[in-house]
């Protein structure tokens, strides 16, 4: 199983940094019995592979060479792959830029690099034969991809940063069969590449009768891509995550 790591962007909100964003220090890990600062992607990673992930592709910009110092080939057991994204593009741009590597019989996870959130093990909640969204309850939905759904959880639409947003449960990382990526890039291709976001592009897929699932599986949630974030999932993780309360950053 394949997990993708869109990495390319900038990280406007959180900069100057002298590194990639996706390096950001957060928490720590022991390191032989060291404790070392752990990076956030990090976080992502370790859930990916506790999801099945045993190959992950990092999609990063030119130039951003620092995150595969940091991760060579291999991470947690996974083998891990690098596919440059040339030039800023949008989320759907980035995550097609790794289709070519992932077979249609083959499931593929795909998760934000600047996030933290739990439980971590979740991703062994989604179901590897249709399109599914591990789904965290947030107090700000408007600040995210809020996911409407029905009372047998299948997708009725995704709110992307609405402020007018009708749910409360926001996507944290989704799952696939290869062969839906695949579907999913031919109707962005058809739209003229015109989806910046997952969000805009999978209520045009359900639209036209394509199935997607939210499962509600996650309790916390932090978007470390701002300061206020940073300081979130420091407490998020101090906190042990016992709560189950999600929290955001805002803009």
């Amino acid at each position: 199983m394949w997990g993708i790591i869109p990495a390319a962007g900038s990280g406007t909100r959180i900069q100057p940094l002298a590194f990639s964003k996706e390096l950001l220090p957060v928490g720590s890990r022991l390191d032989g019995g060291t404790e070392r600062p752990r990076a956030v992607s990090e976080y992502l990673v370790d859930r990916m592979v506790k999801g099945g992930a045993d190959k992950i592709a990092f999609v990063i910009a030119p130039g951003k060479f620092d995150i595969l110092q940091y991760y060579g080939g291999e991470v947690d057991g996974a083998d891990v792959a690098y596919v440059v994204q040339p030039r800023p593009g949008g989320l759907c741009d980035a995550i097609f830029r790794a289709r070519h590597l992932v077979h249609p019989s083959e499931p593929v996870i795909i998760g934000l690099p600047d996030t933290v959130w739990f439980p971590d093990d979740a991703l062994a909640a989604l179901p590897d034969d249709k399109l599914s969204f591990l789904l965290f309850p947030v107090e700000q939905p408007e600040l995210f991809d809020a996911v409407v759904t029905d009372d047998r959880g299948r997708v009725l639409e995704i709110q992307v940063k609405s402020p007018q947003a009708t749910s409360s449960w926001i996507w944290g990382a989704f799952k696939m069969p290869g062969a839906v990526l695949h579907e999913l890039h031919a109707l962005w291709e058809a739209r003229e590449r015109r989806d910046e976001f997952m969000g805009t592009l999978i209520n045009a897929w359900i639209g036209q009768g394509g199935e997607a699932v939210g499962v509600r599986a996650g309790t916390s949630y932090v978007d470390v891509g701002t300061v206020r974030g940073y300081r979130a999932a420091l407490n998020l993780l101090s906190d042990g995550l016992l709560n189950g309360t999600a929290r955001e950053a805002a803009e």
